[in-house]
């Protein structure tokens, strides 16, 4: 198993979720966790996802999710491999 972890920050708008889980989907990401919520109007979303089936590269990924994010969301929407995750957020 590989572990990312994706996060999702925006203004909240209808089809945020269907549209990042249907990318994942498409490209063979299964989720294992997923939170989000709603706080004055603003959507925020974590995941853990694991990509040990990804059909694409992994920094594909990453650029191809900021680019859904962006133009088609209005949220941004960033993917980090777990250990680096980790370690960005370390104590």
């Amino acid at each position: 198993m590989q572990k990312a972890v994706i996060t999702v920050v925006g203004k909240d708008t209808v089809g945020i979720i269907a549209a990042v889980c249907t990318y994942l989907a498409e490209r063979n990401v299964n989720i294992l966790d997923i939170s989000q919520t709603i706080v004055g109007g603003y959507f925020n979303m974590m995941m853990v996802v694991d990509i040990a089936g990804l059909n694409i590269s992994f920094g594909e990924l990453q650029d191809r999710l900021a680019a859904l994010g962006i133009e088609r969301i209005g949220v941004q929407i960033r993917c980090q491999k777990e250990e680096i995750f980790d370690e960005m957020h370390r104590i």
